[in-house]
């Protein structure tokens, strides 16, 4: 048996053997650009996803902002003398205005939430429906 020569790789002797079996040949381009696309679909859902939490992030400091603001206000109002109706009153608008706000904040953060992860999602949809149409593609190439 000769001695094979030392520069033969493993991958050369991958290739002879499938050769020699008659096997498909492999196209590893192929192979690694398909799994690059998948890579960089992953990366751009993250970014997606990351984007929509900050925008929630944002947008859940800008309301604690207001309240912080509107409970500052109606503190300095229940100071001003008045009757107690009057403070009643306002007690009751307050309490209101609250609810309403947190009811409407809590419908936008929804909104927000739902956005960000469909846009996440959407991406790696639109990923495997390509995979899927070049997985056709290569069995179609193959008949």
């Amino acid at each position: 048996m000769a001695k094979k020569s030392e520069s033969e790789s493993i991958r050369d002797m991958f290739s002879k053997l499938g050769h020699d079996l008659k096997m498909p040949e492999v196209d590893i381009e192929a192979i690694l650009s398909h799994h690059r696309k998948n890579l960089e679909a992953l990366e751009k859902s993250a970014k997606a996803s990351a984007s929509g939490a900050s925008a929630v992030m944002n947008r859940q400091r800008e309301m604690l902002q207001k309240t912080m603001q509107e409970v500052t206000e109606m503190a300095h109002s229940f100071r001003a003398p008045g009757n107690p109706q009057e403070m009643m009153a306002k007690q009751a608008d307050f309490a209101k205005r609250s609810f309403e706000a947190a009811v409407k904040n809590a419908g936008e953060m929804s909104e927000l939430v739902k956005k960000s992860s469909a846009d996440s999602i959407e991406i790696l949809r639109a990923r495997i429906r390509e995979s899927m149409e070049e997985i056709r593609q290569g069995y179609e190439k193959r008949k």
